[in-house]
């Protein structure tokens, strides 16, 4: 797919064209905010004139303010809302990180019978749940990000190139210097999107350790991850391999990122973000592995109201050839490695010239792939 939406990762600012009919924020306890392209403008809770809410987000699994994938999700989500004149509300499965499939049913449902003309989920556990609610709500619209096509008019799954970006990650920090890297994935080691980003973030770090003719290790693990969420255990883990010499851990896995950077900073050591630019989050943080989820949760939302929701056909797949994979250039700090090294390895990307595989090895199939330079010590 070539150029689906203009992403550049970067803020952007999405005015749809066709969002009157819409219900406005006019309650005078929350006069509406100027348009704006900052979601820290825009605030998380509104109250809607008539207790309706048009534009809805279900969250995945750990904390809304997760810094990462359910926050970016709903960037985008009150962005639109918000520059559009719509109201908007979050709904969170009951039970938290142990929800089950019925909590997210009634998260959904409870969006649908508020009034939402869209719901937008994120997670791909989300599925059995909003497939559910797609046919029992044939006339609301569903975005479902880190999803896949259903066969339903109602329903657009979103999926990105996880793969692209983790290798970026992967590249950039051993030309950098480093070599004794970790990474910690979220879902328990069956999620799609992380098996993506640890796959390709190995793929690119052997890439650059052998035109550097070195030899790194990778410590690797789905340990304590399984339901995105900050914990003691996942620190200790973290602050251990600090401690025995890895330099810079990969955390991919919404706000597993608190307990990483925690260690981090007692060990004076690095991380990787996830999904989001999260340098802004802690000093930490030398790069991230970005995805558009915020944009595209806007892009596709727009689409629901400008009349094009159709021309999806159900599925979407996005990665750097759309401008939604990618580094952060605007908080570049690597010292040995340039942006113009990056955009010309971004190119290579998109032009199909470098190739990455995008399987997903789950749980411990990364020790049966052969790395020429790089040794994954899987921690199970």
């Amino acid at each position: 797919m070539k150029k689906v939406l203009a992403l550049g990762l970067a803020l952007v600012l999405v005015l749809s064209l066709a969002a009157c009919g819409g219900k406005k924020a006019e309650a005078e306890a929350n006069p509406q905010p100027k348009v704006t392209d900052n979601a820290d403008e825009v605030s998380d809770n509104m109250t809607s004139s008539d207790g309706k809410y048009e534009v809805a987000f279900v969250t995945d699994v750990g904390q809304l303010k997760d810094k990462s994938f359910n926050q970016g999700t709903y960037d985008g989500v009150k962005l639109y809302a918000n520059n559009n004149g719509l109201s908007y509300k979050y709904y969170q499965p009951a039970n938290g990180d142990q929800a089950t499939d019925d909590d997210r049913y009634d998260a959904m449902k409870s969006a649908c019978e508020n009034g939402a003309k869209v719901v937008v989920a994120a997670g791909f556990m989300q599925g059995s749940a909003l497939e559910r609610a797609a046919k029992d709500y044939p006339d609301t619209k569903f975005v479902f990000i880190d999803g896949w096509g259903m066969g339903l008019d109602n329903v657009v799954g979103i999926a990105f190139n996880e793969h692209e970006c983790g290798y970026l990650a992967g590249y950039a920090v051993v030309k950098e210097g480093y070599e004794k890297l970790g990474f910690c994935g979220g879902g328990g080691g069956n999620n799609p999107a992380c098996c993506r980003y640890g796959y390709g973030f190995v793929q690119g770090a052997n890439a650059a350790a052998a035109e550097m003719g070195k030899q790194i290790d990778i410590n690797y693990t789905w340990l304590y991850g399984a339901s995105f969420s900050a914990s003691p255990e996942m620190q200790t883990l973290a602050n251990g391999w600090y401690e025995t010499g890895t330099e810079v851990i990969f955390s991919a896995g919404g706000s597993i990122f608190q307990s990483i950077t925690a260690a981090a900073a007692a060990n004076d050591k690095f991380v990787v973000g996830v999904d989001t630019d999260q340098s802004y989050e802690s000093d930490t943080v030398i790069t991230s592995a970005l995805k558009g989820v915020k944009e595209a949760a806007s892009w596709a939302i727009g689409k629901a109201y400008d009349g094009t929701w159709a021309s999806l056909n159900g599925f979407v797949s996005l990665g750097a050839a759309d401008g939604a994979t990618g580094l952060p250039e605007a908080t570049w700090s690597l010292k040995n490695y340039s942006v113009d090294e990056y955009k010309a390895q971004l190119a290579d990307i998109v032009s199909g010239k470098l190739q990455i595989s995008s399987d997903v090895l789950e749980n411990d199939a990364i020790l049966s792939v052969n790395f020429s330079n790089a040794t994954v010590n899987y921690v199970a």
